[in-house]
């Protein structure tokens, strides 16, 4: 896709360095149950801190540092190679993993500064804008810009080229049918939902200031974890006084865990099992999974903390859902949902009175035996999408 290049050496020398960290990592784990089992604890309990000593810890501290050093040849060599092998084109293949690695580890290849982390961009067909000219960007692409931009926001370990199916984007489609200019957002989904949040406000508010003719109306549709990032969006934008966020008229969620997904929290479960005893302490897990993935949990979009955060007032809210029963069914409902996502947490109901989104009925909508990644195209989902898009626009705030 144009706009979409990728060096294959930046893509080696990303994954050699995965490779030495996570060698390094299993050493600590080695060690840990090690020294562990010289202390001969009680089976519970706290876990056992510290190194192992002497010789024991002489090998150990010689094996992780042989491992980093050969690591640091191999990176200097690759970068040497990567500044004389040429760019090719991203592949959706390549796309996909990278996306998926993003979502597990996105936090750490941020932190590391590794190759393979993904940069937020809004892209226009497969070519990534420059947010200080997007207009130079869409005309490349033979767009003409208006003043109404649909926004698509991809969910946990997935990327942009995901909402196509067969060949077709019905979500950029659907747009320019209904008058917007579609752009879809591609980010690292392993970060905070608060980071991203806060990078997509200030992406949205360089994009309104430069775009032409002047921005009149945004939309906004997210699925999964694409909602939350939204949600945090605006909060961002309303405490920083953006000015794109008097443009938003729509928000519209597919499958969004408002309120949290079953599997982040068996996860955490699962950890906390382990943590029980010392002996198996070092087995959990939850430094492995993403800040992203962990903030699933309960649907956290806030830093510091999982606090309600209201809906925007002035904004148009929407939200469907899916189940996989053929009927409706309390209990499958709430336990199972889609698959990943139960319906209260998709449609932002809550028996706390403070976390409750109240989006209005009429603007709810279930699909039945449908799952969840079948919120990005299943026919039905976009006929709905469809109504609500083109639904008369509410009033600015004042």
């Amino acid at each position: 896709m144009p706009g979409s290049a990728r060096n294959p050496v930046a893509d080696l020398r990303g994954a050699a360095r995965m490779a030495v960290d996570a060698t390094a990592a299993m050493v600590d784990v080695v060690e840990r149950m090690h020294r562990t089992i010289l202390a001969r604890p009680a089976p519970f309990g706290a876990a056992v801190g510290g190194a192992t000593r002497g010789i024991t810890g002489l090998v150990y501290r010689s094996v992780r540092g042989g491992t980093r050093l050969v690591g640091r040849g191999i990176d200097a060599s690759l970068r040497l190679l990567e500044e004389v092998v040429p760019d090719g084109a991203s592949t959706a293949q390549r796309d996909a993993l990278l996306a998926i690695a993003n979502g597990v580890y996105g936090d750490y290849l941020h932190r590391t500064r590794n190759p393979l982390a993904i940069e937020m961009s809004l892209r226009h067909r497969g070519r990534t804008l420059d947010v200080s000219d997007p207009v130079r960007g869409l005309m490349a692409t033979g767009a003409l810009p208006n003043g109404r931009i649909l926004v698509l926001i991809h969910g946990l370990c997935m990327n942009d080229r995901q909402w196509r199916r067969d060949g077709v984007d019905r979500a950029a489609e659907l747009g320019e049918a209904l008058g917007y200019t579609p752009l879809h957002l591609r980010y690292n989904t392993g970060l905070h939902v608060w980071e991203n949040g806060e990078r997509l406000a200030g992406a949205l508010e360089s994009l309104a200031a430069h775009w032409s003719p002047a921005v009149d109306e945004i939309a906004i549709v997210g699925h999964s974890m694409g909602g939350l990032v939204a949600r945090s969006a605006c909060r961002t934008a309303g405490e920083q006084g953006h000015a794109w966020l008097e443009c938003l008229s729509k928000l519209v969620f597919l499958g969004t865990p408002h309120h949290g997904a079953p599997l982040e929290r068996g996860g955490h479960g699962v950890d906390l099992f382990l943590s029980l005893s010392p002996y198996s302490a070092p087995l959990a897990l939850g430094k492995a999974r993403s800040a992203g993935i962990q903030d699933l949990r309960h649907g956290r979009i806030t830093a510091g903390g999982h606090r309600p955060v209201p809906l925007p007032a002035h904004v148009q809210c929407y939200a469907a859902a899916a189940a996989l029963a053929s009927r409706r069914g309390r209990l499958a409902e709430r336990l199972v949902g889609d698959g990943l996502v139960p319906l209260d947490s998709a449609l932002g109901r809550h028996t706390d009175g403070a976390r409750r989104l109240r989006i209005p009925r009429e603007h709810q909508w279930i699909g039945y035996e449908m799952g969840h990644l079948a919120l990005l195209h299943r026919p039905e989902v976009y006929a709905q999408l469809r109504t609500w898009l083109q639904a008369p626009r509410g009033a600015k705030r004042a």
